[in-house]
């Protein structure tokens, strides 16, 4: 809901809990005025009516309080907005008016013929505030050398503590929690995608004192799936303002001419006084409702080649392994890497999206329609942004990737990265990948980046620094255009694992493939960390052969890899041929079980009952009187009894029958008291499901 003053000067969006308000002052400077619980109209205008920031010798009086601080004038903070001309660099705007547009605000902003629109947006049925910017240049061209999307004001506290997800390749999504300090932290990424290094998300909560449950928590994520950055700033006067968007550092973004415009990703931000678990619901509702195409739309079960076979493939070999999915129960069998040009290894073929006609040598029709005859939907493997030296693309479009005159093409596993940004390369993906989802009856996309930008040049343009930004504006399209063409397709963002994964590729694409990292242990500390910001029914989880032969060697049962990958899109991806005639025979009946939680999993309330820190560890999942408990046991010490693990989000006076024994238990009892999991020894796990009587 969007309110609006008297006067035209004060502004208010407010959702199921929460407001956010912002005033434009007497000289046109534009304040912040509260984030947080849900206030009126009044209160909003009480707070713009007290008195101004105060000024202090040695520092700026707007510092802390402007909604989006501008790079020029009495300012000492870091800017969102940075431009310059031939002539000049910074912006002395000047507001001109606004615009209500049912939930959405737009306030405009001149400088020199440079309009500056800031765009604001909470969700219905949400307490998520989208935010971005519009430049649109009708005077002498400039240079955007940086534009934020947003600068989030949090209020005065005695302290604040940062949450993050780190990590980098086979170890994404790892949580962390430090205390804030003076100065600034800055995440991000300079590699041209988002990253393995961290996830643009970050959280903060008032003095460290935020629980799973309780205490208000503010969080911030961007949509972007290039270079980005987040800077939180602790400032002198302990006002903490984060401002984050497109780029790494300030060296340039874009230029645009006379009659150019350009539009930032979307910076949201929420607020919640349910602690990190209300903010993480909070997150996926929205995500839910608002980002992931069609999820409402469960996922199947999928199976992928690629551990069992890797290179080395036929068309017979891949029908082999299809008949032993579809006997487990699996629903969508999926071709990994290998399958088109002279992709014998990861030397070549890349770039080349044609079937290998010695492995394939009808197409890839043949096997698709086996397929669907066992009953399960077909999917492929695709890396599009990407080309290998020898390969008939490259042979013929060498100057097609990027690369800096007189430099050495770097190569990173024998692979070049295509320069997206031009038309003419856009127009070939799009031309391949069409005529190739059009051969045959393809119902998945695996759409993997396996390495990072290192020489990102645009030989005989006049700014190649752009390429950074359009190379990701042109992955959206081709995205966006496969997927109208297609209206049948799934895609699955990959890179390398976890290396691409935002709310812009999550708009785009129904899953992620979470990590490269399959080691069940391993996996529940990542998966944690997703589950932050990022729901289930996005996370793609596999069940692969033990020991594991990927990472570490660790043994493991097959309950205690299935039931670590049903916490989110369940996937097997181990050699069947070489699982025994028992194992198979249990690995279908955790498919068969998964299928009957899954509308739980993937649709429901999540609450992290204990974290993955050695131990005991449970997630549960809630929908309309459905609940399933996941339970994992690392270790047991000293013969010690497993403690009961603690229900969140029951009804107290109501009774909960355990499908897995009978059992009927009393919500108050399961809330204080918890559930016995009769977890024991190393490495145990267990699924229980409950029904509200």
């Amino acid at each position: 809901m969007l309110e609006i003053g008297e006067d035209g000067r004060t502004w208010l969006l407010s959702g199921p809990a929460s407001s956010y308000a912002l005033r434009l002052g007497e000289d046109d400077a534009l304040l912040h005025l509260h984030w947080g619980p849900r206030i009126a109209l009044a209160d909003a205008e009480a707070l713009a009516a007290g008195p101004g920031p105060e000024y202090w010798a040695f520092e700026a009086t707007l510092d802390g309080h402007e909604e989006y601080p501008v790079e020029g004038g009495p300012r000492f903070v870091r800017p969102a907005l940075s431009v310059r001309t031939d002539e000049r660099r910074g912006t002395e705007w000047s507001f001109e008016t606004y615009e209500a547009d049912g939930d959405e605000l737009r306030l405009r902003f001149s400088d020199s013929g440079l309009g500056i629109t800031l765009h604001y947006r909470m969700r219905a049925g949400t307490d998520v505030v989208e935010r971005w910017v519009t430049l649109a240049n009708e005077g002498p061209a400039l240079e955007v050398l940086r534009a934020d999307s947003a600068a989030w004001t949090l209020p005065h506290r005695d302290g604040w503590r940062l949450s993050q997800l780190h990590g980098r390749w086979a170890a994404e999504s790892r949580l962390v929690r430090s205390e804030l300090t003076y100065g600034e932290k800055i995440i991000g990424s300079r590699r041209g995608h988002t990253s393995h290094q961290h996830l643009p998300w970050v959280a903060l909560d008032a003095d460290g004192s935020a629980t799973e449950e309780r205490g208000e928590v503010y969080g911030c994520a961007l949509a972007w799936s290039g270079t980005w950055r987040i800077a939180v700033a602790q400032l002198p006067d302990a006002r903490v303002q984060i401002t984050g968007g497109v780029g790494y550092d300030d060296s340039g973004l874009l230029r645009l001419e006379p009659g150019e415009s350009f539009v930032t990703p979307v910076f949201a931000g929420l607020w919640s006084d349910g602690g990190f678990g209300g903010a993480s619901r909070a997150w996926h509702a929205y995500q839910h409702a608002y980002v992931i195409p069609d999820a409402d739309e469960h996922r199947p079960v999928l199976y992928n080649s690629w551990e069992a076979t890797e290179f080395d493939i036929s068309e017979e070999q891949q029908g082999a392994l299809a008949r032993r999915a579809a006997a487990m129960g699996v629903e969508l069998f999926v071709v990994d890497d290998g399958w088109f040009g002279a992709r014998t290894s990861d030397r070549a073929g890349l770039g080349d999206w044609t079937p290998n006609p010695d492995r394939f040598p009808a197409g890839l029709k043949p096997l698709a329609d086996e397929v669907h005859a066992l009953g399960m939907q077909f999917g492929i493997w695709v890396e599009p942004e990407m080309v290998n030296p020898d390969s008939e693309l490259y042979r013929a479009h060498p100057d097609w990737v990027q690369f800096q005159p007189g430099r050495k093409r770097t190569e990173l596993r024998n692979q070049l990265v295509l320069n997206l940004a031009r038309e003419d390369v856009q127009e070939y993906l799009w031309e391949q990948l069409d005529t190739l989802l059009s051969s045959a009856p393809i119902d998945y996309v695996k759409w993997d980046f396996n390495r990072c930008f290192t020489d990102a040049g645009w030989p005989g343009e006049d700014y190649p620094q752009r390429l950074w930004v359009d190379h990701v504006h042109a992955l959206y399209r081709l995205l966006d255009r496969l997927r109208a063409a297609h209206p049948g397709v799934a895609f699955e963002s990959c890179s390398g694992g976890g290396g691409r994964i935002d709310l812009g590729i999550m708009a785009r694409t129904d899953q992620v493939w979470t990590s490269d990292n399959t080691d069940p242990l391993d996996r529940l500390a990542i998966q944690h960390g997703f589950s932050q910001v990022h729901p289930a029914r996005a996370m793609a989880a596999w069940v692969t052969d033990s020991p594991n032969n990927q990472l570490n060697g660790r043994a493991s049962s097959l309950r205690f890899r299935f039931v670590s990958s049903m916490a989110g899109v369940l996937g097997v991806g181990g050699d069947l041929t070489r699982w025994s005639d028992e194992e198979l025979a249990e690995a279908r009946t955790w498919v068969e079980l998964y299928k009957e939680i899954r509308p739980v999993v993937q649709g429901g309330d999540l609450h992290r009952l204990r974290a993955p820190e050695g131990g005991l560890s449970a997630v549960q999942y809630s929908r309309d009187g459905e609940i399933v408990v996941l339970a994992w046991l690392q270790a047991q010490h000293y013969g010690e009894p497993v403690a009961p693990v603690r229900l969140r989000g029951l009804d107290p006076a109501a009774t909960y029958e355990c499908l897995e024994t009978g059992e009927v238990h009393r919500g108050a009892v399961l809330l204080h008291h918890g559930l016995r999991t009769g977890l024991r020894g190393d490495l145990d796990a267990a699924v229980f499901r409950l029904r509200r009587m």
